[in-house]
């Protein structure tokens, strides 16, 4: 599908961005205190292996490609307008692309607030605020595992599910019932050659685009209680134009997510889950005149428990099916001829994990993997049977990490 008026809104959105920051920045910047400008950061190293697969590395070495780093700026421009930013260095060996990047950069306008409700619009650069995750996914002080459950936070299409460009509200209520909040957003992403590769293998030589991604999500946190529970929807298009020399056709391909969350958090102990249905609807891209619509499902249940002061401890059982009609991938590997293994049909990951805090800044955190299938490593369409080649493999991680 073509959009190119969600192409123009983005591009007019920027323009305004920028003549709107270079009006206020001159109105404001004769009375530039502390208090108007908060700037904050974060470092971590990190080791990792998962031998048998292409998840890190080709060659089964452990791995210093577990690096984060990130400083990140808020700028109270006015009473109710927030410009806001963050430059991060990844280096997820294959799980992602390596290098600087600009997380996100955005205007924060406050439409009104009082007591009861609060409504707030973001143009720019904003992060998905959808999910348990999404938005705090590269800060590594933020989340209970150094590699988060891939059922939903799937690696290989992180610089995609991050954020996007675009336009986003928020609107928080307080009921007596609690506290109800509901995020919308509508945007894109653009795919540079290698993230498309990371998608979709090495093969692919063309153009991969996001159309647009449209987002929706309801988080309802009852009164005087720890919990907070929540539903989300995604709606994505994406169009592939194919190189003059290309394994691939033009095709297009649609990706829809359902999504519900929970959350407790106790002063001892926390748990989170998340369960997602997945459609992913293929035209042409194989070949010309190729069809399939399929429904992936998959969810993961995670728990930390203060062990000892300073320390914490993880359990995480995590679950997928790529056809949630055919959960042993034995149909999907007959449809192969038998070429592809039925394992690449699933995964499901049993993790354990312990962390330390030194300081309130300084963290430690070390966790292992025992996973059963390879249907979360790369690529999503397009098997990689020469690197993951067991059913049964194990990934281990440990990550340093610092933030001020």
């Amino acid at each position: 599908m073509n959009y190119p008026s969600l192409k123009s809104f983005v591009l007019r959105s920027k323009l305004c961005l920028l003549l709107l920051l270079g009006s206020v920045v001159q109105a404001q910047a004769e009375g530039l205190t502390a208090e108007k400008v908060r700037w904050h950061g974060f470092i971590s190293q990190g080791l990792i292996q998962a031998p048998e697969t292409n998840f890190v590395n080709l060659d089964d070495s452990i791995s210093a490609e577990l690096t984060d780093l990130g400083v990140n700026m808020s700028w109270a421009l006015t009473d109710n307008l927030r410009l806001a930013g963050q430059v991060v260095y990844l280096d997820g060996g294959r799980r992602y692309t390596k290098g600087t990047r600009l997380d996100y950069l955005f205007l924060d306008w406050t439409l009104h607030s009082d007591f009861d409700w609060r409504l707030d619009m973001f143009v720019g650069r904003f992060k998905n605020q959808h999910w348990l995750y999404s938005a705090t996914r590269d800060v590594p002080f933020t989340r209970n595992a150094i590699v988060l459950p891939q059922s939903v936070y799937f690696d290989s299409f992180r610089d995609i599910a991050v954020g996007s460009d675009g336009l986003a509200f928020k609107l928080t209520r307080n009921t007596s019932l609690g506290e109800v909040e509901l995020n919308w957003s509508w945007g894109a992403t653009n795919l540079s050659k290698e993230q498309s590769q990371i998608l979709l293998s090495q093969l692919a030589q063309g153009d991969a685009e996001q159309e647009y991604v449209h987002q929706a999500s309801l988080f309802w946190r009852p009164d005087q209680s720890a919990w907070q529970l929540g539903i989300s929807l995604l709606d994505s298009d994406f169009t592939y134009e194919k190189a003059e020399q290309d394994y691939y056709s033009d095709g297009a391909m649609t990706v829809q997510r359902v999504m519900f969350n929970g959350r407790y958090a106790a002063e001892f102990w926390e748990l989170s889950s998340e369960w997602v249905q997945e459609r992913l609807d293929i035209s042409d891209f194989y070949a010309p005149g190729f069809q399939r619509n399929s429904f992936s499902q998959g969810w993961y249940l995670q728990g930390r428990y203060n062990l000892l002061p300073k320390t914490w401890a993880l359990l995480s059982v995590d679950l997928f099916d790529l056809d949630k009609d055919d959960r042993s991938g034995r149909k999907f590997s007959e449809s192969t001829g038998g070429l592809v293994p039925a394992y690449f049909g699933y995964q499901d990951d049993l993790t354990l994990g312990i962390t330390y805090d030194f300081k309130d800044n300084l963290r430690l955190t070390m966790e292992h993997h025992w996973v059963k299938g390879t249907a979360r490593l790369a690529y999503p369409v397009m098997p990689d049977l020469q690197h993951n080649k067991s059913e049964y493999w194990q990934m281990w991680a440990m990550q340093l990490m610092y933030w001020f």
